[in-house]
């Protein structure tokens, strides 16, 4: 581990082991199994919660347009339950572009919207499935970052299972649960044209992509309370160790091979905010060329405002 990254452990433990802590919980549960808010997948609940800051870094490979880039992304992502069921979200992103022998770029991404319905919960069984959409709306972004002109439109299926009714001979297998998420991305044009330096026409195309990512998680607070005491005491006792994969696939117009990274970390979870921190390892070199690293400090609205803006618009 690299010298920068102990730090921002060393950090992130340090946080956990001062934060309020408590083993109530109001949002991510289904019956026993609470549902951590996840860094690069989306979790399948709907919540009133906040992520201030997520930070994240990779180097991206050299390609035809520009040499290798270190990229950098500073983001905040806000949702809001209408419905106790129903919600909606805005994320904007912050992002620096280093690239090998050049100089550096800054400028906001396009800002993305979301709403999320979710319309099956079975405690006992410790389900939830919900679907929804993500909005990347175009020309809201700075294009010297790479912000799209175009906007894409992610129809999605959101799903959370937790493992804790398995049989008592795989009890240890209990905490673990797995979340993910499926969609198709699809963008508002199919094509850009445009001329080079040298005054050839170029065409980028824009395929649909197949957005697809899981998280597999094993919470240590499920097994201290409810499988078996091994004796973890604080902050070990709200870690919950996680490996998240998220991928994308283009389905048509060139198509293009997957890209995406597998992600490695911990959360910490407490009553009122959870801190996030995993590596982020590259599938490919059209991924990236080194492994980089995300970061979040997310806060439970819900738990916080109860009764004043953590509480859903209509209904209880």
């Amino acid at each position: 581990m690299r010298k920068g990254n102990l730090s921002l452990l060393t950090v992130t433990v340090a946080l956990a082991s001062v934060a309020a802590a408590d083993a109530a919980f109001a949002h991510g549960f289904a019956g026993k199994r609470f549902f951590p808010a996840t860094l690069t997948t989306d979790d399948p609940f709907v919540a009133d919660e906040l992520s201030l800051p997520t930070i994240s870094t990779i180097k991206t490979p050299a390609g035809d347009d520009g040499p290798a880039t270190r990229e950098t992304d500073f983001s905040v992502d806000v949702s809001k339950r209408i419905t106790e069921n129903l919600g909606i979200g805005f994320g904007a992103t912050y992002k620096q572009l280093r690239p090998d022998g050049g100089g550096t770029q800054r400028g906001f991404d396009n800002v993305a919207a979301n709403i999320k319905y979710k319309f099956y919960q079975n405690d006992d069984h410790e389900t939830i499935l919900s679907v929804g959409a993500d909005w990347d709306i175009g020309r809201t972004g700075s294009k010297r970052v790479g912000a799209e002109s175009f906007s894409t439109v992610t129809p999605a299926l959101f799903f959370g299972k937790g493992f804790g009714d398995l049989p008592d001979n795989a009890m240890y297998l209990r905490p673990l649960a797995l979340t993910g998420s499926v969609g198709i991305g699809i963008p508002s044009r199919a094509s850009d044209t445009s001329l080079s330096d040298d005054g050839d026409i170029v065409i980028e195309r824009h395929p649909h992509t197949l957005e697809w990512g899981f998280a597999v998680e094993y919470s240590l607070p499920y097994l201290q309370a409810f499988v078996k005491d091994v004796g973890l005491r604080e902050p070990f006792n709200q870690m919950i160790p996680v490996v998240e994969f998220a991928l994308s696939t283009p389905l048509d117009r060139g198509r293009g091979p997957t890209t995406g990274t597998v992600n490695p970390g911990i959360l910490w979870a407490g009553r009122y905010m959870q801190l996030g921190l995993e590596a982020m390892v590259p599938i490919n070199r059209q991924t990236g060329s080194r492994v980089g690293w995300i970061a979040q400090i997310h806060f439970f609205l819900d738990d916080l405002f109860p009764t004043t803006i953590g509480k859903p618009l209509f209904g209880k």
